[in-house]
């Protein structure tokens, strides 16, 4: 159990922050953005990837997370960010293949080459999670829920994110530490 809900991004983004934006490639073949604001009732952006053991174990609940909510106006963005010429199971290729395997998911896959979104949301870890409300305010940073290993959580801390900001509330906890794979940064 990872435990209470912590900070860990003294020097990142926090709650009530704008988003940054961003455009980049996505497996399907398009250029998806960050909506402005008020195009959607709230954003979820999260940081993943092909490899990690936490992001994998954190995966389903995500994207059950995501179809649960695209009716109520919510868009979700996954994006791997990771050094692909040191982890080639993170490369864009690689990142197509997964999705073609799995089938369609309910959000964008993106690719962060450059890593300079991750930079500029100071993702920390595969999974890292972003909720932002309809104004492009941060509401939530951290992990889905409490723990990796117990899909019974269901992304608890995603969720309660979303259902807060969809009913106009700050969200309790508004961040909790990302638990996770460490960003593979370029050297």
């Amino acid at each position: 159990m990872i435990g209470e809900p912590a900070s860990t991004r003294p020097n990142g983004l926090k709650p009530g922050a704008p988003a940054p934006p961003f455009q980049l490639p996505g497996t399907d073949g398009s250029a998806h953005s960050l909506p402005a604001g008020g195009e959607a009732a709230a954003i979820v952006i999260v940081f993943t990837c092909n490899h990690c053991p936490y992001a994998l174990a954190w995966h389903d609940r995500i994207l059950a997370v995501a179809a649960d909510y695209a009716d109520r106006g919510v868009r979700f963005f996954a994006i791997s960010a990771n050094d692909a010429e040191r982890y080639p199971h993170d490369s864009f290729d690689a990142m197509k293949q997964r999705v073609a395997e799995q089938g369609p998911w309910p959000m964008p896959y993106l690719h962060d080459e450059s890593q300079d979104v991750a930079r500029a949301y100071d993702a920390q870890t595969t999974p890292d999670v972003y909720v932002f409300d309809a104004e492009l305010k941060l509401a939530y940073s951290g992990a889905p829920d409490a723990d990796f290993d117990d899909p019974e959580l269901n992304a608890a801390w995603l969720r309660g994110a979303l259902d807060a900001v969809l009913d106009g509330r700050p969200a309790d906890p508004a961040e909790t530490g990302p638990v996770g794979c460490s960003i593979k940064w370029r050297q």
